[in-house]
């Protein structure tokens, strides 16, 4: 039987969230392609990320675990292209990949999950948080230095399951994640950015492919959402100036209206006890130098010491 001129092979990690991510990305494919999903083939890659469960990620490596083995696939010709939760691809992609287009970003926000609180200040003092990211336990330390901290890891059910079991007194995972599973209703509530600013990249789902495979990025860049692309270059330019790495919390948001972008950044230190932020605003065609730029002013605002190098 012949296949279709548009057979394609997507690259994603097996969790149900990277799956339901995939999904979405073959049926828009499909959809603006006139083929039919079956024609496009979802392999799933088991990544370091996936097998490391013992300890915190930062202290194996951090950013790049969730993809490294996905990107390799990509590199080696045995898929076409990777779809990756945004906020886990590393500051800088190796040599040969791209991001080649972002589905329309959902919603950017943290979740508070919880059986004993309606919300973040209600948790009584010395209740545990349950997160992995040390974005989350430093903004969770910065706003209450009386709660603890422990690190939560797992995909979404697994965590769920943990705080149903009472490893933890409340948890923090990404509203978008919860709205591709159709979980919304285990929220307790959700964090507003103007509090709780969020990872670069959360909400987004990017689409990586081969440099030089025009085929590919072409039939990519159909379906590709331009603002969801320029926010995501400004906050991946804020990252890369910080050589953002899971050992220092940053966090960074970027929005769009019409042609202005706007975007807010955030350095804490891992107890929270020390911030510092900015914000800018400018063209959307110049999202990686208002991102680059917001990144070098909080270099000149942060002591010498304020980042952490393995």
């Amino acid at each position: 039987m012949a296949q279709s001129s548009i057979m394609l092979r997507i690259g994603t990690r097996g969790s149900p969230l990277a799956l339901a991510q995939a999904r979405a990305v073959r049926d828009r494919l499909a959809a603006v392609h006139g083929c039919a999903p079956e024609d496009i083939e979802i392999k799933t890659i088991r990544t370091s990320g996936d097998l490391i469960q013992d300890r915190p990620l930062a202290d194996a490596g951090g950013k790049g675990l969730f993809t490294k083995e996905i990107e390799q696939a990509l590199i080696d010709g045995a898929i076409d292209l990777a779809v990756h939760s945004a906020k886990d691809m590393p500051t800088v992609l190796p040599d040969g990949l791209m991001i080649a287009a972002c589905l329309e970003r959902e919603d950017v926000r943290d979740a508070f999950i919880s059986r004993k609180a309606g919300d973040l200040s209600g948790l009584r003092a010395g209740s545990v948080v349950g997160t992995s990211s040390l974005r989350r336990q430093a903004q969770v330390r910065r706003l209450r230095p009386d709660l603890a901290v422990a690190n939560f890891r797992g995909n979404v059910e697994t965590r769920l399951r943990k705080l149903d079991e009472g490893v933890a007194d409340a948890t923090l995972l990404a509203f978008a994640g919860l709205k591709r599973l159709g979980l919304t209703h285990a929220a307790t509530a959700i964090l507003p950015v103007e509090q709780f600013l969020p990872a670069v990249g959360q909400g987004a789902i990017a689409i990586e492919t081969r440099a030089t495979d025009p085929r590919v990025r072409d039939l990519v860049a159909v379906i590709d959402h331009g603002e969801t692309s320029d926010a995501l270059t400004a906050e991946r330019a804020f990252l890369a100036v910080l050589d953002g790495s899971c050992r220092t919390p940053i966090a960074g948001h970027a929005t769009i209206a019409a042609q202005a972008l706007q975007f807010r950044g955030l350095i804490l230190r891992p107890d929270g006890s020390e911030a510092h932020e900015t914000a800018c605003a400018g063209s959307r065609d110049d999202a990686a130098a208002l991102g680059a730029e917001a990144g070098r002013e909080l270099k000149r605002l942060a002591p010498t010491d304020f980042f952490i190098v393995r």
